[in-house]
């Protein structure tokens, strides 16, 4: 996360646990002559159009008396089903749960793997894949971890 994403999160991160979410992830990136600051909630049930209304009246209100100086163009929305893992807590959470890692390095031929999370410890991701190896990653070379999408 950059520096003004940190900011951001120290913000959004109150006001979201106050209206009942869990603050996922912060993106602040500019794209063409647009800056945009994208925030992602989640919650137990899922994250509905009402409830990124709520966060974003309350964060606008709360932003305009903040850092950023540049317009920008705020989006809150769902993390979608293949949500990025990034906090330690997220490793714990999805304990179980398929995730794809994509990493900065590829090892042993490779940049992505697919397996069962089996947790975080140390620094290193674990994973059991279909083939039942036990693999580990540091969490630094991972790129992008994210819940699979299985269909």
């Amino acid at each position: 996360m950059s520096k003004t994403e940190e900011k951001v999160f120290e913000v959004a991160d109150p006001i979201a646990t106050e209206l009942g979410f869990e603050l996922v992830d912060i993106e602040y990136k500019k794209e063409g002559a647009n800056w945009y600051l994208r925030v992602f909630i989640d919650k137990e049930g899922g994250i509905f159009i009402e409830d990124c209304e709520a966060l974003s009246r309350k964060l606008d209100e709360k932003m305009g008396e903040e850092f950023l100086k540049e317009a920008y163009i705020l989006e809150v929305s769902s993390p979608g089903l293949d949500r990025p893992l990034k906090r330690d807590s997220d490793f714990e959470k999805f304990k179980g749960k398929v995730i794809d890692i994509k990493l900065f390095k590829a090892v042993d031929g490779s940049k992505e793997y697919r397996g069962e999370l089996l947790g975080l410890e140390d620094g290193k991701i674990k994973i059991l894949t279909e083939d039942d190896k036990e693999l580990s990653f540091e969490k630094s070379e991972a790129a992008v971890v994210r819940l699979a999408v299985l269909f």
